[in-house]
């Protein structure tokens, strides 16, 4: 080994608390970008490798009742591949043991050979044998939820009568990784499932022999999905067919999709802000570190050394830390991208998952890293590297001294030297110090990022739950009903009110831009089920037009007064124009609302309901649930309770456990900050420091003129800390908006105090070592001056 080879490791050895902080800021960094990237990456393809192995369909239809002779022509529409037609309908169940009602999509199986398409990917047992029509397969996460085994049992309304059903396998399927019942926000495995049936078995029960009520389509590489599902649906509408739809507004696949981009969003938005914010720390605490070899470079060139081994020395040193910041990084950003990835494909219910150890995405995060460091040793070896021996050797020249106030305000009467000094030092390098301060806040601006997805979680339950969402069950029909139903419905046993709601599929336009959502009608002074306004206040629908999401808003490109063009998915279909006559706020799904009179008259229909809300009595909700497993015209129900509970349990845990992740980074870098900051105080002031001891200053005034500028720049960083967080989570709030869901950007005085405490301690952790290298100081060693 070379002589400077021998001192640069000596240095790192001499140096390495400081190397393994600023190797812990890199490591934060690279952490970050791994296991959001990876992660995201991972469950992509395994979501892709699903689809593919299962043939997942591109497009999707319902129908009332349409003989099987309509596959053929269905499959000669140019760009189909493959057909798969069935029977699926849904219906109430009965599980032992479990008193809530709960329902089940049912969907036919060939009684021969599997599907064309969306096949099962069977965990345990078999399929139905075509004669036995009580038999059923049903999905994994709903036989797990109630501890079914095989042979279980249950029964379920089919058709009208109620029919005893044997498990003889569970499975999974591409088509239901995300399952939702009918009236849920969220899913929910004890109250919602699958059950696959043979096609002779449910054809019979249901009176589709020879028949379909569904149909799925495999469509060609790059065939045009919109002349499929226009082709689609003029054959399917003579037989009750309702509109079909791509992948995209599929239940399963949008949801899915959407967890996914939200999960990309923080990828391309907190790895970012986390590897510039210690780009930044690598850049300012290297460059300071560097300027401390100062009088070292000057006696190496002195020693015939050239400038060009100089420069590759100090490189070594930084690609040293960058190489430790890296491999900490690699290994942290891998386990916690495994723990990502596992806890969302057990949220989804993958049965397989491909962890995607990218080479590029680790190649990628330390050439970042590296870059970053580099220009910043790269910047202060050129100041340093360009001075003669002589000047190099000697200390950097004293700054000019002037006073901080006019004599008449002499801050010497005020307070005390320590202080005095303190303040004199912090003026006379307001670079620095301002620096070191920006340093700080940006700090205290990512762990504001991190911690404000707790916030706007509560406030997304606060308004959905609480203030506009406020029944406490729903219950759903198989077909719509007389309005009368709902009387009907409020003398059950345990309810307080009932109140109607009407839902229809339409597709909504404004010149190109086009989306299939629902418009629900209500009255106007329901109060269980209200309207909320982007200040937060209850809307009633005025008696003509169509109120709107402001997302929807957004995305059609109109407000309030502009007029769209809507056509009508169901009944008598026609394409209507309708003004805008509000915009209210919701965070799930994009949707249109009406008076329910004004939906009735534009569908041309009597009044009629898709489903009532209602207020149950606590004390009789069994006796409530008891009568609802009797009505063969329920189809399912939700339960706002349940719903919450589901919703902390799922998303919020998703988004909270990857917030978690992101703020103990984000502390760690905090940490590391601090702490190079105070060290590399110490190392640019030991000599001024031990002069102090040498004239007479006790160990805590030497103390107190560091730590209290270190306290000074900590608490003046702060402020600025909170602003910029706030911006970062702007950024990330707008990133994270979608179609199916978003946040409010709500940041808890709670989250600043928080962050600034993270801060803080990691100031005063760093106090506590400083300290004891202020007790340790050599005197005579720090003192002694080369000849």
């Amino acid at each position: 080994m070379s002589a400077l080879d021998i001192k640069l490791f000596r240095d790192a050895r001499r140096l390495w608390t400081q190397v393994l902080a600023i190797a812990l800021v890199i490591g934060g960094g690279v952490a970050t970008l791994i296991l959001a990237v990876g992660s995201h990456r991972s469950l992509d393809e395994s979501r892709l490798a699903y689809y593919e192995r299962y043939a997942f369909a591109d497009v999707f239809a319902l129908a009332k009742r349409a003989p099987k002779a309509l596959v053929d022509q269905i499959a000669q529409i140019p760009g189909v591949t493959a057909v798969d037609a069935r029977i699926a309908r849904l219906a109430l169940v009965d599980v032992p043991g479990f008193s809530e009602p709960a329902s089940a999509q049912f969907v036919s199986l060939p009684d021969v050979g599997e599907p064309v398409l969306n096949r099962l990917y069977l965990r345990a047992g078999r399929l139905p044998e075509p004669g036995r029509a009580e038999e059923v397969v049903v999905n994994e996460s709903f036989a797990l939820a109630h501890r079914f085994g095989l042979g279980a049992g249950f029964s379920a309304i089919l058709n009208g009568r109620k029919r005893q059903l044997i498990i003889v396998g569970t499975a999974l399927s591409p088509e239901f990784i995300y399952t939702v019942g009918p009236g849920d926000l969220m899913p929910d495995d004890r109250r919602y499932g699958i059950v696959w049936m043979s096609e002779k078995a449910l054809a019979s029960v249901y009176d589709l022999d020879g028949a379909f009520s569904s149909v799925s389509v495999k469509l060609q590489r790059g065939a045009s999905e919109s002349e499929v599902v226009a082709r689609l649906d003029s054959l399917l509408d003579r037989y009750g067919g309702q509109a079909a739809h791509g992948r995209k507004d599929q239940t399963s696949h949008a949801w899915l999709d959407h967890e996914l981009d939200m999960l990309n969003n923080m990828s391309r938005t907190l790895p970012p802000i986390f590897l510039l914010v210690s780009a930044f720390l690598v850049n300012l605490t290297l460059s300071r570190l560097v300027a401390l070899e100062r009088e070292q470079i000057g006696l190496l060139k002195a020693l015939g050394y050239r400038d060009s081994s100089l420069v590759l020395h100090y490189l070594k040193f930084v690609a040293l830390v960058v190489l430790i910041g890296i491999a900490i990084g690699s290994v942290v950003g891998t386990l916690l991208g495994l723990r990502i990835t596992a806890l969302f494909g057990d949220f989804f219910h993958f049965p397989f998952l491909l962890f995607a150890r990218s080479p590029d995405l680790y190649a990628i995060a330390g050439a970042l890293s590296a870059a970053a460091a580099g220009i910043g040793a790269i910047r202060a070896l050129r100041e340093v590297v360009n001075l003669p021996p002589a000047v190099a050797m000697q200390p950097p020249a004293l700054p000019s001294f002037h006073r901080l106030v006019p004599t008449a305000l002499s801050l010497d009467r005020i307070v005390s030297q320590p202080t005095l000094m303190m303040l004199r030092n912090i003026s006379r390098h307001p670079v620095r110090a301002a620096l070191t301060a920006l340093g700080m806040a940006l700090a205290t601006a990512i762990l504001v990022v991190s911690l404000f997805t707790r916030d706007t979680m509560e406030q997304l339950i606060e308004v959905t739950y609480f203030l506009a969402d406020r029944q406490d069950a729903t219950i759903g029909f198989v077909e719509k009903r007389a309005e009368n139903v709902v009387t009907q419905v409020a003398r059950l046993p345990g309810v307080l009110a009932a109140e109607p709601f009407r839902e229809v599929p339409v597709r909504i336009r404004n010149g190109n831009v086009e989306r299939r959502i629902t418009i629900s009608g209500r009255r106007p002074e329901s109060h269980l089920r209200r309207i909320i306004d982007v200040d937060l206040q209850p809307v009633v629908l005025p008696a003509t037009g169509l109120a709107i999401s402001g997302m929807l808003g957004k995305i059609l490109g109109v407000g309030v007064g502009d007029s769209v063009e809507v056509d009508v998915l169901e009944g008598a279909r026609r394409t209507v124009s309708l003004p805008i006559v509000a915009l209210v706020e919701d965070y799930f799904g994009i949707k249109g609302m009406m008076d329910m009179e004004v939906l009735t008259r534009l569908m041309r229909e009597g009044p009629v309901v898709n489903s009532v809300n209602l207020s149950l009595d606590d004390n009789r909700r069994d006796q409530f649930y008891a009568a609802v497993k009797a009505m063969p015209t329920v189809s399912g129900m939700a339960l706002q309770r349940t719903s919450l509970a589901n919703f902390r349990k799922t998303v919020a845990l998703l988004i909270t456990t990857m917030a978690s992740i992101y703020t103990g980074l984000a502390a760690v870098i905090a940490f590391g900050v601090v702490y190079n900051n105070a060290r590399i105080s110490l190392s640019e002031r030991a000599r001024e420091l031990a002069s102090l001891r040498v004239l007479g200053f006790t160990r805590g005034e030497v103390l107190r003129i560091l730590l209290l500028e270190l306290a000074i720049l900590t608490l003046i960083a702060q402020p600025a800390g909170w602003v910029i967080g706030y911006g970062l989570a702007w950024i990330m709030k707008t990133n994270l908006a979608g179609e199916l869901m978003r946040v409010r950007l709500v940041v808890e005085h709670s989250t600043y105090v928080t962050a600034s405490a993270v801060v803080l301690l990691a100031a005063i952790a760093s106090a506590f070592i400083v300290r004891e290298r202020i007790n340790q100081l050599d005197l005579v060693a720090v003192l002694k001056t080369r000849d």
